[in-house]
C-alpha cells in the first residue's frame, strides 16, 4: 500500500493523486495501487524553516509518517518538494522505503533530454527553502544536469505565485509563473522543473512548447513503477499450485 505524506499543501495532494491514477495503467478500480492518505496540514512551514523563520517541521513529518506505517503503508511518497529537506531524517525513522522526488526528476529528464538530443541545462521554479537546501542543484549534478534558478526579482515573483496558489488565487498566479518560465528559457534553459507541487496547478495548459518538467507528475510515476514491481514481487513469493 502506498502511504502519501501530503497536506503540504492539500491541492497539491489532490493533484498528485489525480496524477497518480492517471498514470497507472487500469482497466477497473483493482488495477490502481491501493493508497493511504495522510493529508497533514498541520506540519510547519518548511521553506520557513529552511531559512530559520519557523519551526521545525521535522516531528510533524514524523507523526505523520508514523500514522501512515500504522495504517498498513508500505512505501512512501511525499508530495512536497521543499519537505524533501528532512527525506535522509524520515528515511532513518523507518524502515519503508521513501521515495525522493528529486530522483524522479532526474530520471524524467535524463529519459526526456536522450530523446530529444537537448543539453543539459535545468531552469527551476521552486521555494525559497528549496533552493536555499541545495536539494535539486546536489541531486541533477550527479547526473550531469546543471540548474539555474531566476534571478532575486522573479525568484520574488516565484515566491508570491506559490502562496497565491495555496490561497486558491491560481489564475493571478499563472502570469507571474510563465514570465519566469520565459525568462529562464531566454537563458538559455532547455528544460524548466516546476519544482514546487503547488507550481503545476497554476501551469496546466501553459507549456505548448514541451519545456516543463513536472515533478508531481515524474513522483506520480516513480510511485507506479515502483509498486508494481513490489506487485510482481508479492506475486513471485506466491507457493506455486502443485
Amino acid at each position: 500500500m502506498l502511504g502519501v505524506l501530503g497536506g503540504m499543501g492539500p491541492m497539491a495532494t489532490v493533484d498528485f493523486l489525480a496524477k497518480l491514477v492517471r498514470a497507472t495503467p487500469a482497466g477497473r478500480d483493482q488495477d490502481h495501487i491501493p493508497t493511504l492518505i495522510c493529508s497533514a496540514v498541520d506540519i510547519p512551514d518548511r521553506a520557513a524553516a529552511i531559512l530559520g523563520a519557523g519551526p521545525d517541521p521535522l516531528p510533524a513529518l514524523r507523526a505523520a509518517l508514523a500514522r501512515l506505517e500504522a495504517g498498513g503503508a508500505t512505501r512512501i511518497a511525499i508530495p512536497c518538494n521543499t519537505a524533501h529537506h528532512w527525506h535522509a531524517a524520515l528515511q532513518a525513522a523507518t524502515a519503508l522505503p521513501i521515495l525522493h522526488i528529486v530522483d524522479a526528476v532526474a530520471k524524467t529528464l535524463a529519459e526526456t533530454l536522450a530523446r530529444t538530443g537537448s543539453g543539459g541545462r535545468i531552469g527551476l521554479l521552486a521555494t525559497d527553502g528549496t533552493l536555499r537546501s541545495g536539494l535539486y542543484p546536489e541531486r541533477l549534478a550527479r547526473h550531469g544536469l546543471a540548474c539555474r534558478a531566476p534571478d532575486e526579482a522573479g525568484q520574488a515573483a516565484v515566491s508570491a505565485a506559490i502562496r497565491l496558489v495555496k490561497a486558491d488565487r491560481v489564475a493571478e498566479a499563472t502570469p507571474l509563473l510563465e514570465a519566469q518560465v520565459r525568462a529562464l528559457a531566454e537563458a538559455g534553459c532547455d528544460r524548466v522543473v516546476m519544482a514546487c507541487t503547488e507550481i503545476p496547478l497554476a501551469l496546466a495548459g501553459s507549456d505548448p512548447s514541451g519545456l516543463l518538467v513536472d515533478a508531481t507528475e515524474a513522483l506520480a510515476r516513480a510511485c507506479v513503477a515502483a509498486c508494481r514491481l513490489d506487485c510482481r514481487v508479492d506475486a513471485a513469493a506466491l507457493p506455486r499450485a502443485a
